[in-house]
């Protein structure tokens, strides 16, 4: 499986709505983060589809690197400086 790129090291904190699907990026190379922009064409690698629950704030992932995708989970902390 080909590594995601870091696309920022802190997470972002999104309005979302309940039952409005959104992809998120899962690859790093969207210019359009969190969301997916189609870039990751070639990479091996796709969006997850997320449709929440329920409205209200939701913290994503932008490194890239969480086990909990696309939720933050705080696994930024633990990647090595550039």
């Amino acid at each position: 499986m080909p590594e995601p790129r870091i696309a920022d090291r802190k997470p972002v904190l999104v309005d979302a709505e309940a039952g409005k699907p959104f992809h998120w990026c899962a690859c790093g190379h969207s210019a359009n983060q969190p969301y997916c922009d189609g870039s990751h064409a070639g990479t091996g690698m796709g969006p997850i589809a997320v449709t929440p629950d329920a409205d209200g704030k939701v913290t994503l992932c932008l490194c890239k690197h969480t086990g909990n995708a696309p939720y933050c989970d705080g696994s930024h902390a633990g990647l090595p400086a550039d």
